[in-house]
């Protein structure tokens, strides 16, 4: 029979039935073991925790930066992690997750478990006819008071979710305490120099500094940057865009003379960089961790003007 108020009571089935399902998936998770949700989210490096590792030698056990999700009896490594190019979903009943490479026949095997308070897993490469197999990878990702503890071999490393990780005090400067950085910077790299890079940094002005950068391989562009430093709360920020993608910030934390020093520690790569003006006029750039590792440096000669 039809009926006027069949809008009113579909709409009402229908938030009766949501509810319901919103209640069974939150009693699903809640009733994951204890300590497993806490795995949940995504994980930024903080310091490797290695025992007797040299202070060179120290870096990240896995990626610098993962993300994790979690779902009624698996973890999901999500895209990026593990799986590539795609989320793998490792269940905890120790049952096989098999993910295959079209491209190249590769099949990687993952076992995972939730013991003793950690998630391991494991993965096996099996890999296609004529190739040299490849050994187990397997890593442990404890939960502890100071962040996530990730074990692989014998390296020990600490993540943190990004809003737990203190942010450094930025030091007291103004855009012209740069003027030393202004002008066309170029540099090799390679065997032979058989790569050219460059940055160009406008002088101060307005409260601010503007420059790109480029790459360049045998007559092609590898990679270019737009850069940033502007004036904030009486501080610099360093603000970068490699490839154009989304800005990332560094706030100035030393300052002295010829030198600057930026840092975020809360990115994965780098968190960490260094422009220092040498004595005889040459300019170096290093990018790194905050602490540890072995930190990646670019020379520069001041480019000498076009006639």
């Amino acid at each position: 029979m039809y009926s006027r108020n069949w809008p009113t009571t579909t709409l009402a089935l229908l938030a009766t039935l949501g509810a319901t399902m919103a209640a069974f998936a939150t009693s699903a998770l809640s009733a994951q073991p204890d300590g497993l949700m806490a795995l949940d989210g995504e994980w930024i490096y903080v310091e490797d925790r290695t025992e007797g590792r040299a202070l060179e030698r120290q870096g990240p056990p896995m990626s610098s930066k993962f993300s994790l999700r979690i779902e009624e009896g698996a973890v999901i490594l999500v895209y990026g992690h593990g799986g590539g190019r795609r989320d793998v979903r490792v269940v905890l009943d120790g049952s096989v997750t098999e993910v295959p490479d079209t491209a190249t026949g590769d099949v990687a095997r993952y076992r995972g478990a939730w013991k003793d308070g950690a998630f391991t897993y494991e993965i096996d490469f099996v890999r296609a006819p004529g190739k040299a197999p490849e050994g187990l990878i397997r890593r442990e990702l404890r939960v502890m008071p100071d962040g996530l503890l990730v074990r692989f071999s014998e390296s020990v490393g600490l993540y943190r979710h990004a809003q737990d990780i203190a942010l450094p005090a930025p030091a007291k400067a103004a855009i012209g305490d740069l003027a030393w950085l202004a002008g066309a910077w170029v540099g090799t790299r390679g065997v032979e120099g058989a790569t050219s890079i460059e940055e160009r940094w406008s002088p101060p002005l307005g409260g601010a500094m503007l420059a790109v950068s480029r790459t360049v391989s045998r007559g092609t562009m590898g990679a270019f940057e737009f850069l940033r430093i502007v004036e904030r709360d009486g501080g610099l920020v360093y603000i970068a865009q490699p490839g154009g993608a989304p800005p990332t910030e560094f706030v100035l934390t030393e300052m002295g003379g010829r030198r600057a020093v930026f840092e975020n520690p809360r990115h994965d790569y780098p968190k960490r960089i260094v422009y220092e003006l040498s004595a005889e006029g040459g300019l170096s750039a290093t990018i790194g961790s905050t602490k540890g590792g072995s930190p990646r440096r670019f020379e520069y000669t001041r480019e000498a003007p076009s006639r």
